[in-house]
C-alpha cells in the first residue's frame, strides 16, 4: 500500500500515533493560560505563530485520569479537514517519543476487547518492538467546537 510517517506521543503510559500529514508542529514548554468557564475538555489557550488557539486536554478525550497536569508541557498542533472545512486545533501530550515510517499494511485493525478508549478515535494498531501503538483519527478525536472558546469567556 505504501509507507507513511507517524508521530508517536505518550498519554500516561500509553503510546499513540498520528500521521504527520495532520501535524503542523510540536511545541515544548508551552505556556497555557486558563480560561474561565471553558468546557472541561479545554485546558486553556496558547499562542501559535501569533494565533490564539484553545488547547484540548487529550487525556480528557481519552478518559485518562489527569493528575499532575502542571508538568505536562507538550502541545501538538494539528491541521484537520472535516467536511471540506480546514481547522487547526492544539492538544496536550505527556511526551513525544519518536517519528517513524511504517508500511500502511502493517497497521492492524483495532481489537474488539478491553480498550478504555472510544474506538471511533482509533484507526488501527501498530506493533513495533513488543510495543503496541494506537493510531488516532484526529478528524474524529477533535471537532470544530474544540477550536472555539466563547468570546465572553476571554473577556472575563
Amino acid at each position: 500500500m505504501g509507507r507513511e510517517t507517524y508521530l508517536i506521543f505518550m498519554l500516561d503510559n500509553d503510546l499513540f500515533a498520528v500521521n504527520v500529514d495532520n501535524v503542523l508542529e510540536v511545541l515544548e514548554q508551552q505556556q497555557i493560560s486558563r480560561v474561565p468557564k471553558a468546557p472541561e475538555s479545554i485546558l486553556g489557550i496558547t499562542n501559535f505563530r501569533g494565533q490564539i488557539l484553545p488547547v484540548v486536554n487529550t487525556r480528557f478525550k481519552f478518559n485518562i485520569q489527569s493528575e499532575n497536569l502542571s508538568n505536562k508541557n507538550y502541545v501538538i498542533v494539528y491541521e484537520i479537514t472535516k467536511n471540506d472545512q480546514r481547522f487547526i486545533v492544539s492538544a496536550t501530550a505527556d511526551g513525544v517519543k519518536d517519528v517513524i515510517e511504517i508500511d500502511t499494511d502493517e497497521i492492524m485493525p483495532v481489537p474488539e476487547m478491553g480498550l478504555n478508549y472510544d474506538v471511533r478515535f482509533i484507526s488501527g494498531v501498530i506493533h513495533q518492538n513488543e510495543t503496541y501503538i494506537l493510531v488516532i483519527k484526529p478528524d474524529r478525536l477533535f471537532n470544530v467546537e474544540d477550536t472555539e472558546i466563547e468570546k465572553s469567556n476571554l473577556s472575563e
